[in-house]
C-alpha cells in the first residue's frame, strides 16, 4: 500500500505541475480540454489508493455524483441555488445545460475534504467534522471561481460570483460530508489529502 501511495503521489504532482505550467504558459490553447482527464485521473487514482472496503466507497460517490449533477442542473436552469451561471465547452458533454464531469469533481472534493478533516480532528460529531469540511469546499471555491471563469469552464452573469454561490456550495457540502463520516468513519487518505492541497495550490498559483 505504501509503493502504491507513493506511485501515486508521484503521478499527482506530476500531473497538476503540468497543468499548472501548460496553463500559465500557453502552450496550447486546447491545453485547458484535458481537464475532463484530469479530473477523471485523479478521482480514479485517490479512489485506488482508498485504504479501506471499496462498497460504502461506491455508495458515497453515487450519492455525490448524482446529488452534484442534479443540484448544478437545477442550479443552471433556474439560478436559484448558486445565482445565474452557464457552463463553457471544458467540462465536456452536458445534460441540461450541466457537464456530467461536474458530478465527479464534487465527488473528488467530498472524498478528499473528508480525508482532511478526519487527519486533523477524529472525535467530534459528525455534523460538527462536516461543517469543518464544508468549509475548507467553499474556501477552494473561493480559489477556484476566478480561474474557472478565465478558462471558460462556467460564467457568471455580469462576471459577477455572487455570495449565494458560496453559501450554496457549503450547504450543498455539508450533508455530502456528513454521508462521508457516516459511510467511511474515520477513514483518512494520504493521497486523497495530498490531491486537496494540490487543488489549493494549483488554483491559487493561476490566480497570481
Amino acid at each position: 500500500m505504501k509503493s502504491k501511495n507513493t506511485l501515486v503521489s508521484f503521478i499527482l504532482v506530476v500531473v497538476y505541475l503540468v497543468g499548472v505550467l501548460g496553463i500559465t504558459f500557453n502552450f496550447d490553447e486546447r491545453f485547458v480540454l484535458l481537464t475532463p482527464i484530469n479530473l477523471l485521473l485523479s478521482l480514479g487514482l485517490v479512489f485506488w489508493t482508498h485504504p479501506n472496503h471499496y462498497t460504502p466507497l461506491w455508495k458515497l460517490a453515487a450519492l455525490c455524483f448524482s446529488t452534484g449533477v442534479l443540484v448544478e442542473i437545477a442550479g443552471v436552469q433556474t439560478g436559484l441555488i448558486f445565482g445565474d451561471y452557464q457552463y463553457g465547452p471544458v467540462l465536456g458533454p452536458k445534460i441540461w445545460g450541466t457537464p456530467l464531469m461536474i458530478g465527479v469533481n464534487w465527488a473528488m472534493l467530498v472524498y478528499c475534504a473528508g480525508s482532511t478533516v478526519n487527519r486533523l480532528v477524529t472525535d467530534l460529531n459528525i455534523w460538527i467534522k462536516a461543517a469543518l469540511g464544508a468549509i475548507l469546499m467553499t474556501l477552494l471555491d473561493v480559489l477556484i471561481e476566478p480561474v474557472a471563469m478565465e478558462l471558460n469552464f462556467w460564467n457568471w452573469e455580469d462576471n459577477i460570483i455572487p455570495l449565494q454561490n458560496y453559501i450554496a456550495w457549503f450547504f450543498v457540502a455539508l450533508p455530502l460530508l456528513a454521508a462521508y463520516f457516516k459511510l467511511l468513519g474515520k477513514t483518512s487518505n494520504k493521497v486523497a489529502i495530498l490531491l486537496f492541497i494540490l487543488q489549493f495550490l494549483f488554483f491559487g498559483i493561476l490566480q497570481l
